[in-house]
């Protein structure tokens, strides 16, 4: 790896790491928060969908950003979002002023995200992709696995608000590395399709206000039923729009892949139980069994720990097993881990009893993460890697939202926070139905038939898929 190479491996790494920490930092501390914040279950639901909502609704956005802008330039922008955005998270008096600078974060982390991995790509050698794709990967893994720790960690020996401060320094250091070491690099679109942004936006908010809002309310609401009615029929248009848009933030055409289509649906099953199931299990030791946030993380270890053995050596060989059965055993380990879980949990459960399916969650997040985003950007042609990348990121994110929305609906409507018989009765069903939602994806994995870019994409494909 030559100099300028590592910098770029470095520096975007970095910056993808403490993104996505983001994503699961927070869930250790929610019930601190909620303590400290006086916060009701939808306003903590919107301390963690918050984020991941503008996150997944603006991905597309921040990678056609970069494409038009200089992705360099765009990338630094969204980098100082970002850490201004955590400031003002960690000084947030109210619950109400958490959730709009997290909300903003998200936007930070939407345009950092697909940049990180589409600037990475363009500088490392073709034949050293898989290697580095699959480094980028495990490291945005353990960025995921370590966030219940980082988060407990910092909440007991500080306090809460400093999970947002410790972003603030590692911005400021990247930042001039970014203006410093990084390549400038355009991609192939010139024209933002404003169009496509405010349809995507409009309906994957209306589905998400009515799956947070419908347990308080009631499924049968008006509000609720004219939310989801509303957010479907906005999606629907957005697929019409960009089958018509002469420059759409997300061809229809990258669907026609069989590989994209199946990598997409894996990773948005997976972010939909794992977020989900997190949201909750995360919360179990403390409310439940009395730990301190940092004891809470702790013990979560034995699912944190496993990708930094299993990611490096999932990235090394996925190229030559195939990144599609490597995700594929991830996520039915993953989903297998779950389920175990679930069906031990009573609220005096012992924690010994709790390591082996931990472990073997671990070992399946870790299969999964490393190979993911090299298996995507493999069906598409390498100056369509930008949008891949968004859509890629953009539909697993949209996975957490709806998984920690439907899962904690289903906590809600068979427990609660009441007691701790009340709250392992509702988490139960939902790490249940977690994991079979993460099954799922494991099938979709499987259903992928390996084939070389060259095979999936000639000149006569290329030119379909752009249409």
């Amino acid at each position: 790896m030559n100099h300028k190479v590592a910098w770029t491996f470095a520096i975007t790494s970095a910056a993808a790491f403490m993104v996505t920490l983001d994503n699961l930092v927070v869930t250790t501390a929610i019930p601190v928060i909620r303590r400290d914040l006086h916060a009701g279950l939808a306003s903590l639901e919107w301390t963690v969908n918050a984020y991941t909502l503008t996150f997944a609704v603006l991905l597309l956005t921040g990678a056609a950003l970069g494409d038009r802008f200089g992705r360099r330039r765009v990338f630094a922008f969204g980098l100082g979002l970002f850490t201004l955005a955590s400031a003002a998270a960690a000084l947030a008096p109210s619950i109400g002023a958490l959730d709009a600078a997290r909300a903003i974060q998200g936007v930070g982390g939407a345009i950092v995200m697909p940049l990180s991995l589409t600037i990475l790509s363009a500088a490392v050698p073709a034949e050293k992709r898989g290697l580095a794709l699959g480094a980028w990967g495990g490291i945005s893994g353990l960025a995921v696995a370590f966030g219940p720790v980082v988060g407990g960690a910092v909440v007991s020996g500080i306090s809460w608000h400093w999970i947002f401060w410790l972003n603030v320094p590692v911005g400021l250091v990247l930042l001039p590395l970014v203006l410093l070491r990084l390549d400038e690099n355009h991609g192939p679109f010139a024209r933002l399709d404003f169009g496509g942004l405010a349809l995507a936006s409009g309906g994957l908010f209306g589905i998400v206000w009515g799956l947070v809002r419908g347990n308080a309310l009631g499924w049968g609401s008006p509000e609720i039923l004219a939310s989801l009615l509303a957010g479907a029929v906005v999606l629907a248009l957005f697929v019409v729009w960009e089958l018509r848009a002469t420059a759409p933030m997300l061809p229809m055409g990258f669907f026609r892949s069989r590989t994209f289509s199946l990598a997409n649906a894996a990773s948005l099953f997976m972010s939909f139980g794992m977020f989900g199931s997190i949201f909750l299990l995360a919360q179990f030791f403390q409310t439940v069994q009395g730990y301190s946030p940092l004891g809470s993380g702790l013990r979560v270890l034995p699912w944190t720990a496993m990708p930094m053995v299993v990611a490096p050596i999932a990235g090394a060989v996925s190229d030559r097993i195939g990144g599609h059965r490597l995700i594929g055993a991830g996520l039915a380990l993953q989903a297998a881990g779950l389920a175990w879980l679930a069906a031990l949990q009573t609220p005096t459960v012992s924690y010994g009893a709790l390591v082996a399916p931990f472990a073997v969650s671990g070992i399946g997040m870790g299969l999964f993460f490393a190979p993911v985003a090299n298996v995507v950007l493999s069906a598409v042609r390498p100056e369509q890697e930008g949008q891949a990348s968004g859509a890629n990121n953009a539909i697993r994110e949209l996975g957490g939202v709806l998984g920690v929305a439907v899962l904690a609906s289903v906590f809600a409507h068979y427990g609660g926070y009441r007691t701790g018989h009340t709250f392992t009765n509702g988490m139960i069903p939902a790490v249940y139905i977690g994991a079979a939602v993460v099954a799922l994806g494991s099938l979709a994995a499987f259903a992928i038939r390996r084939r070389p870019r060259a095979e999936l994409f000639g000149a006569e494909a290329a030119v379909e898929l752009a249409a």
